[in-house]
């Protein structure tokens, strides 16, 4: 016989155990309903505490919500007071530039209305001045005019009017230049013609001296001659 055999042959020859119920302790009873109820309660305790934690921090987050809202709503609010403030300090300098441009524009229409208004009487004057000049030498010279007089008061008579009403500035500038230049060469013209006049003047003054002398020299030298014999020498 081998070991193995011998092994199995005492092991069926010891006793067998024998499996007998725990026994419960006389005394208490073990209620297991209750130790379920309050395992239960306990995880209700739990679960409420885990719940009221949640709405808790769901409460502190909406407040927080809330807060940054607020916040938001009032730089918002803020925001749009400088955006209104900064457009009502616009319009006023808008509107102080336009009522300044609409004044300097006012004033420079004045101005060159009152330039006009210069510049027209000026070339007015110009001309009723050159014509009063030629009125006043056509009275004086009478029929006596020369070539040159006729032909400048033909020129005046066939002298058309300024009509400057339509003209701007920069027309009646040029008009105006060109009145003073003829103005100006009239003006030398007739200090040409009275220095000629004066000349004439003199020619004429020494002539009628050498005259004057001549005719005196001629009767002393007939007044020069006596009588001799009852006769002139």
């Amino acid at each position: 016989m081998s070991d193995t055999e011998e092994v199995e042959q005492v092991e069926e020859e010891k006793p067998k155990p024998k499996l007998t119920a725990p026994k419960i302790p006389e005394g208490e009873k073990v209620d297991f309903d209750d130790i379920q109820k309050k395992r239960q309660n306990k995880d209700l305790i739990e679960l409420q505490s885990l719940i009221d934690t949640h709405f808790e921090a769901r409460k502190k987050e909406e407040e927080e919500l809330i807060a940054l809202k607020e916040r938001i709503e009032k730089r918002r609010a803020e925001r749009s007071d400088q955006q209104r403030i900064r457009a009502e300090k616009d319009k006023e300098r808008q509107n102080r530039l336009a009522e300044e441009k609409a004044r300097r524009e006012e004033q420079d229409a004045i101005r060159r209305a009152e330039d006009d208004m210069k510049k027209k009487k000026a070339l007015s004057s110009m001309g009723a001045t050159y014509s009063s000049y030629l009125a006043k030498a056509d009275q004086k010279r009478g029929k006596k005019q020369t070539a040159r007089e006729q032909k400048k008061k033909i020129l005046a008579d066939r002298r058309k009017p300024l009509n400057v009403d339509h003209m701007n500035d920069d027309k009646l500038r040029e008009k105006a230049k060109e009145m003073w230049d003829w103005l100006y060469q009239l003006e030398s013209e007739k200090f040409e013609m009275g220095e000629k006049l004066k000349k004439q003047k003199y020619e004429i003054t020494t002539l009628h001296r050498r005259v004057e002398e001549l005719s005196k020299f001629s009767k002393k030298a007939a007044g020069g001659k006596g009588k001799v014999g009852g006769r002139w020498k």
